[in-house]
């Protein structure tokens, strides 16, 4: 991925107000990296570190990291988390999978143990209490392991307020009949490709695909059945929405995928909660 096509990291801030938020995490700050798929081919050494170098100009103080930490292969999360292990933040770091941290045989054991070894806990449908039990984060299974239940949040009070992490943005479907003041995935990749004065490509691919027979757009990068299995919801595919009465972030990520980013930065995401 070269940043000529893809363009230099992208810090993105935003400030999202929360109902019941305690008094004293007024002002709190989350950073969210997402979709690294380390492998030596998709996340260049350069973006990490500079990425590195800008958590540390941030200092937040919660690092929330949202899955596909690796891309076919589990064995570089090894290597991935020990560059990442001492990333600065108040109130440490938390996780969740994506797909592609558990597509092969034995991938979710090995990157699971090697992030909780590190003392980075995966959530996959748990909750944890980093900020206390007045604000719980709720971490989910991944959708397409068919172990994703929402049923999850049933445990908390209705009255407190959360943050969830999911990795594949669809999940605000199910998750919408919930309390869920934010939540963080990425999985999208943005897209990859966006067009200027035009969109995302998944979107205009939306378009054009319905005219191209079906052998032929699945020989098409961006066109393919492939391609729009990844989401259902390509409207979510970046970026701060609103779904029902709750806040969905979806990051860009750092890695990229075949056939590669066109004018879609890489991100890092840095999250100012108040109270609404």
């Amino acid at each position: 991925m070269h940043r000529i096509f893809s363009g230099a990291l992208s810090v993105d801030q935003h400030t999202i107000p929360i109902a019941d938020l305690p008094a004293r995490l007024e002002g709190t700050t989350i950073a969210q990296l997402s979709d690294f798929h380390f492998d030596g081919l998709r996340l260049s050494d350069s973006l990490l570190a500079q990425t590195i170098d800008q958590l540390h100009s941030f200092n937040p103080d919660l690092i929330a990291l949202t899955g596909d930490f690796v891309t076919d292969a589990p064995e570089p999360i090894y290597e991935l988390v020990r560059r990442i292990k001492h990333l600065p933040s108040r109130y440490g770091m938390v996780s969740v999978l994506g797909n592609h941290d558990i597509q092969k045989a034995g991938a979710r054991s090995m990157v699971t143990q090697a992030l909780e070894q590190a003392g980075i806990p995966v959530l996959w449908n748990a909750i944890a209490h980093p900020f206390g039990p007045d604000f719980p984060i709720v971490g989910f299974a991944d959708y397409w392991s068919k172990e994703f239940d929402p049923t999850i949040l049933n445990q908390l009070d209705p009255t407190t307020p959360r943050l969830v992490l999911s990795h594949n943005p669809d999940t605000a479907e199910p998750l919408a009949p919930y309390r869920v003041d934010l939540q963080l995935s990425g999985h999208t990749h943005g897209g990859q490709i966006y067009i200027p004065g035009v969109g995302s490509g998944p979107e205009l691919w939306k378009k054009i695909r319905r005219w191209v027979p079906r052998k032929i757009r699945n020989k098409i990068p961006g066109l393919s059945d492939q391609c729009f299995h990844v989401v259902e919801h390509w409207e979510w595919g970046q970026g701060l929405h609103r779904v029902n009465n709750n806040w969905l972030y979806v990051n860009r990520g750092l890695g990229t995928y075949p056939p590669g980013r066109l004018f879609c930065p890489p991100e890092l995401t840095i999250l100012t909660l108040i109270k609404a």
